[in-house]
């Protein structure tokens, strides 16, 4: 009886360690995905800057 009560406990606590791995997971992938969604805005803003900025040019002299 002993046995079966510890092989009952043991299979419940491993359950929630398996729940809390998988949400840990969960949480990892949507942060990289964001991480990654971010780098990409980012890009994208710095080549718009420089596209604006050649177009646009400069109305000052360059000194030597």
């Amino acid at each position: 009886m002993r046995t079966f009560t510890l092989s009952l406990i043991a299979s419940f606590l491993l359950s929630g360690c398996s729940v809390l791995a998988v949400a840990d997971a969960a949480v990892s992938v949507v942060a990289t995905g964001v991480s990654v969604g971010v780098a990409v805005v980012g890009t994208t803003v710095n080549v718009a800057a420089t596209g604006v900025m050649a177009l646009a040019g400069s109305d000052d002299e360059k000194k030597d």
